[in-house]
């Protein structure tokens, strides 16, 4: 025991979700489909037989928990680094140490490195021979998705487990235990938590153990006891301690919402957008990114087929500009809606890539029609072109066919509105404007 801390302070002052972190795998919480009796990961932590792996999952699933349950079975040494805290340096100097205690003692070391997705190459190159010789036991620990935020070197040498979020009843569970524990728990306070209550913490923790822990706490810390002495935690307490779902998410989901989003404008399935909206700016989203990416859809998935949409997507992100969060929300959703039931085409994008590949494609010299060219500064004979420019505006009905492209380009079709929305009156006005009916082009398929 700490001569300087004769009465336990130390362990007294840590956090409940700290104090009542499992130290073996009968007591381990949740992820059955990892560690359930037989599975391929138990039972290699049972026989000291893990390999290096990465825990891979949501906040306050028991990726670290379940690494220092392994520290507590294993007969090997244990080191413990944080990827933000840690640089090249300690990785060389717990390398140094894995190898001593490997030549002298014929012990294994098990790496514990949390947030090892901000590990960056140069450490991670620091630690990869030692991986591949065996000398060190890797086991990673992430909120971020390893094959993509990870060295790949570093990846393809470990087993990956993938954490998912805790079931609402493994966390009411464990909030019950804590209330009673009077050894690691809150037993000692004479707590008495409604069901309710614990039901509502279980709902909002957001498959979060530890958030459900620390609300928990702080219910039964701050809600004072009655005349005999008990502390009754209600509903209402459990509604204070937690108020909201713990919606943060990390980069991956971050991009599957987003994505999830700018599909469901595409697919018109306006209930789908409005949620994927929500999610993303209640878990910390900034609203304008949303606004920035309905003003583009206006254009790639609605645009000519209803120009309007183009004009109210980018009037909700002027006004939510100008009148921040949260009253900009209503025109942003009012704009949502709009670009969701309105008709779909795709004729813009498919017209702008075709128009790009050509301008890429074709040579400066091919140059424009000498008629259409700026007569202003030209020489005579340019200027005596000019005179074959046919004016518009003195036909009927404001058009006249001429050539615009280029010779090369001049049968070029790059824009084929459909017989949706806006673009079938479109095409009814070419019609009636005499302009030749091109032949349909194949768009772009995104």
């Amino acid at each position: 025991m700490d001569l300087f801390d004769l009465n336990g302070n130390e362990e007294k002052a840590k956090p409940l979700a700290e104090r009542m972190r499992p130290n073996c795998l009968a007591d381990f919480i949740g992820q059955k489909h990892i560690v359930a009796e037989g599975s391929l990961l138990r039972r290699a932590i049972s026989l000291d037989r893990l390999g290096s792996c990465i825990f891979w999952g949501p906040p306050g699933t028991g990726k670290t928990t379940l690494a220092h349950i392994v520290a507590q079975t294993t007969h090997g040494e244990f080191i413990k680094l944080n990827a933000v805290q840690s640089g090249v340096a300690d990785v060389k100097r717990a390398v140094d140490q894995a190898t001593d205690s490997l030549r002298l003692y014929n012990r294994r070391t098990y790496l514990l490195l949390d947030e090892c997705h901000r590990f960056n190459k140069t450490q991670s190159d620091s630690l990869l021979p030692a991986i591949e010789r065996g000398t060190i036991i890797f086991i990673g620990s992430t909120t971020e998705n390893p094959y993509a935020s990870m060295t790949p070197a570093i990846v393809s040498r470990c087993r990956v487990f993938e954490f998912k979020q805790l079931s609402e009843d493994d966390i009411a569970g464990a909030v019950r235990k804590a209330v009673t524990d009077t050894r690691k728990g809150l037993g000692n306070y004479n707590a008495v938590v409604d069901d309710d209550a614990i039901a509502h913490i279980a709902r909002t923790a957001g498959g979060d153990l530890r958030a459900a822990y620390n609300a928990i706490e702080l219910a039964v810390l701050t809600t004072p006891p009655s005349a005999d002495g008990r502390i009754h935690v209600t509903l209402a307490d459990a509604e204070q301690s937690i108020q909201r779902k713990s919606l943060a998410f990390n980069e991956d989901a971050y991009y599957d919402y987003l994505s999830a989003f700018c599909k469901s404008l595409r697919g018109s399935d306006s209930n789908a957008a409005l949620y994927y909206a929500m999610r993303l700016i209640e878990g910390g989203c900034d609203p304008m990114i949303i606004a920035r990416r309905l003003v583009i859809h206006s254009s790639e998935d609605v645009g000519m087929a209803d120009p309007n949409a183009l004009v109210v997507a980018s009037s909700a992100m002027y006004v939510l500009e100008k009148t921040g969060y949260p009253e900009g929300l209503i025109p942003l959703s009012n704009a949502i809606i709009y670009v969701c039931e309105a008709p779909k085409s795709g004729t813009v994008k498919a017209a702008m890539k075709a128009a790009q590949e050509d301008a890429k494609n074709t040579r400066d010299d091919e140059g424009v029609p000498p008629y259409i060219k700026d007569n202003t500064y030209g020489d005579k004979a340019t200027k005596a072109q000019s005179l074959n420019y046919k004016y518009p505006h003195n036909y009927p009905g404001g058009y006249v066919e001429q050539q615009y492209l280029p010779d090369k380009l001049k049968d070029r079709v790059y824009y084929t509105p459909t017989d949706y929305g806006y673009e079938k009156q479109v095409k009814a006005n070419r019609e009636a404007k005499g302009m030749s009916s091109p032949a349909e082009k194949k768009g772009d398929e995104e």
